[in-house]
């Protein structure tokens, strides 16, 4: 486990700024390490602290909770708060946050599983590749049989035919060279015939409502399950067989409780957009369906039982990580049961000029080595100038001064503008060019939306 240094480390190769969001949810991470080291009777006593983080859009509160997903070995799943508030059958239940996060424990338990026998399951997918592509011996076209005879264990209709000791030598060196040839990666543009199962897909109307009906489960598995011929290249029948492979060799009860527990003891629940749901006042209108939504929440946060399709999960020690651009609303006009259930509250700076700079260079995919590697494709090597950098930068902060504040994002419509002409011509047909993008060049594509203040291109 990370400690609390190496995770603020971490999140800073993707991350400008915000230091003290990054020490909160590195300090609450380590605490669950902490706690589970801990001895069974003193652990059901330490619950998680949750956090809430306050910050306009566009500052690093969602790419926070992204990059964690990435870095904890724990389930995390995100959802927007005003997901519930909808009118209708798009509108969902709170359980349903617990439900997902319960299919994403199972996904996590289940990779690592298929990881551990990957190695078994693609030598069998192997051998079953190769009885694929080396057809069985003939099959003696006898006579159609009566049904009743097989029930009595009569004679059995296409019964292969005994192969002789050539035969069998004769298909055993078939079978070695088309192992030798799979093994060299020659065979692999060839089709072969394969088995799947087919996935019924549920209805949207039910699927939207959160329920999730699986008509063979709840038979208990009686009811055959389809399957279709596809003729697919070899590489994708591999594919396919070693998925099937890898399917028989773990045992899903197992994988199941493992991902209830470690969704309950190891679980991370990322609450966005948690401002929409606080009342500005109390009264009739959108405030009442808010407040209910806040007193729906409160159970789950405060810890409750959550009944799934793979049995009931405790919500206890799950960590919720709220967040919010409170420009409207404050934290306090949220329900005071629900602000207590977040003790650690962290604030998110806007960026100034200088951090939209560090933006475009230093994280590890920053913006500006995206379009370069995008633009390599068709043979552009695209260069930035620190110029060019600061210019791009002043007009991210002037555009955001003088319209809607959406932070870091605004860079995403100034980059398309500024590299418009380089994208549409280029073409790839061409040999490298070097591409140089300085500040002039920068200047001479935005100065005209600046220059008589019209901004209405950098709105999203």
């Amino acid at each position: 486990m990370l400690t609390p240094r190496e995770i603020v480390d971490a999140l800073d190769r993707y991350i400008v700024g915000q230091d003290e969001a990054k020490r909160a949810v590195a300090v609450a991470l380590r605490n669950r390490y902490r706690r589970s080291r801990l001895s069974p009777e003193l652990r059901e006593e330490i619950t998680p602290k949750n956090i809430i983080m306050m910050g306009p859009t566009g500052v690093g509160k969602t790419e926070i909770a992204r990059r964690l997903a990435k870095l904890v070995d724990a389930p995390l799943i995100k959802v927007e708060a005003t997901k519930f508030t909808e009118v209708g059958y798009v509108g969902r239940d709170v359980d349903s946050m617990i439900r997902d996060l319960v299919e994403a424990s199972i996904r996590l338990c289940k990779e690592k599983r298929m990881e551990s026998v990957r190695l078994v399951a693609e030598t069998a997918a192997g051998e079953r590749l190769i009885d694929l592509l080396v057809p069985n011996a003939k099959k003696r076209n006898s006579a159609p049989v009566n049904p009743l005879q097989l029930l009595l264990g009569g004679p059995k209709a296409n019964e292969e035919e005994v192969a002789t000791e050539e035969e069998k030598t004769a298909r055993l060196n078939e079978r070695e060279q088309v192992a030798s040839q799979l093994r060299a990666g020659l065979l692999e543009e060839d089709l072969v015939e394969v088995e799947v199962e087919q996935t019924s897909a549920g209805s949207d109307t039910m699927l939207a409502l959160g329920i999730d009906i699986n008509l063979n489960e709840m038979m208990g598995g009686l009811i055959p399950k389809q399957k279709k011929r596809r003729r697919v290249k070899v590489r994708e029948a591999r594919r396919i067989l070693t998925q099937e492979e890898s399917e028989k060799l773990i045992d899903m009860d197992d994988v199941i409780r493992e991902a209830i527990e470690k969704a309950e003891q190891d679980g991370i629940i990322f609450i966005d957009e948690i401002d929409k749901i606080a009342g500005t006042q109390h009264g009739a209108g959108p405030d009442v369906s808010r407040e209910g939504v806040q007193r729906d929440i409160l159970p789950i946060v405060e810890g409750c039982t959550v009944n799934t399709k793979y049995g009931p999960v405790k919500t206890d020690f799950i960590l919720f990580i709220a967040a919010g651009a409170f420009h409207v609303s404050k934290v306090s006009d949220l329900i005071p049961e629900l602000q207590g259930r977040f003790p650690i509250r962290v604030k998110l700076n806007a960026l100034t000029e200088e951090d939209y700079k560090r933006i475009l260079s230093q994280p590890e995919h920053a913006i500006t080595k995206q379009y370069a590697a995008l633009l390599e494709t068709d043979n552009i090597a695209l260069q930035f100038t620190d110029d060019a950098l600061g210019a791009i930068a002043h007009y991210a902060q002037k555009a955001n001064e003088n319209n809607e504040n959406i932070g870091a994002r605004r860079l995403h419509t100034i980059m398309e503008t500024v590299l418009d002409d380089i994208s549409f011509n280029a073409s790839g047909e061409h040999p490298l060019i070097k591409v140089v993008v300085d500040e002039n060049y920068v200047k001479e594509h935005l100065s005209n939306e600046f220059d008589g203040e019209d901004l209405t291109k950098f709105i999203l």
